[in-house]
């Protein structure tokens, strides 16, 4: 398939991600979106957290471990906003903090948010251009170093109401990731509300977000099948994003009742 242009000026990280003044300048945006995020949140609008313990107890996985989270995707404030859920010493910390996938079209269509969006860890992707495009290709290899990888997969801004069908880049990266990553999925209610989905686009306070955080998931079966040539590169994208839409539905459900309880309590 004809690969779709790019938005971006250019591929906007550089050969080596180890560089000082690439690390140094990632941490500065890094630290003060993470400010930014904290302070909207938590201070700002009124978030209630479930279940934290269990993405935090990877924060101390054995080393080279990969990490996968996914959510749902209901507001353009999702990203960073949601991350304002982690305590500071976590969400400030550059070197943990997550890299996430974000659009092209969206994110790096100029130099500026080029800068900010790559020195915040956001990796472009073409929607269209399938689940080997580079963006993809170098998400994996962020898991692959045993980094913390997020993705929305269901690829685009969803505020219906209802799940639609996930993208099968997230099966790809587990299923192709060298070494079995984490995988916490985790649904989240209200970010539409701090930062509704029509114009003119403004931040609001005193809204209501919960964030509810499910048990890790195991896609064992499936990746032995697919390495033993028992199951297709298709297959196995198609089951484990199948999986992940089936727990998207149980977490949606439980979720949508403690938004409401805590409606009720407020």
């Amino acid at each position: 398939m004809e690969e779709l242009p790019s938005t971006a000026l250019k591929w906007p990280f550089p050969k080596t991600l180890n560089s000082r003044l690439w690390r140094l300048s990632s941490a500065i945006i890094i630290g003060g979106t993470a400010a930014f995020s904290k302070i909207w949140l938590g201070w700002l609008n009124q978030k209630h957290v479930y279940n934290l313990d269990i993405l935090e107890e990877t924060f101390s996985r054995v080393k080279d471990t990969p990490l996968l989270t996914v959510t749902n995707h209901i507001s353009c404030f999702d990203e960073p906003l949601v991350w304002g859920m982690l305590k500071w010493r976590h969400v400030m910390n550059s070197q943990l903090i997550r890299w996430a996938i974000g659009a092209d079209e969206m994110c790096f269509y100029t130099w500026l948010l080029s800068q900010y969006f790559s020195k915040g860890k956001v990796i472009p992707v073409i929607r269209g251009n399938g689940v080997y495009q580079k963006g993809m290709n170098f998400a994996l290899d962020r898991l692959n170093d045993g980094q913390w990888v997020h993705i929305f997969p269901e690829g685009h801004v969803n505020d219906t109401g209802n799940i639609c069908r996930l993208k099968w880049g997230v099966g790809r990266l587990i299923a192709e990731s060298s070494k079995v990553p984490i995988v916490i999925p985790f649904w989240q209610l209200g970010l539409d509300d701090v930062l509704p989905n029509k114009r003119p686009y403004i931040p609001r306070i005193g809204k209501h977000v919960t964030i509810n955080i499910g048990k890790p998931m195991f896609f064992n079966d499936i990746i032995t099948e697919y390495r033993e040539l028992k199951e297709t590169a298709i297959g196995a994208r198609k089951r484990i994003t199948d999986r992940i839409q089936e727990r998207f539905q149980e977490l949606k459900e439980e979720t949508e009742k403690l938004h409401s309880m805590q409606d009720l309590t407020n």
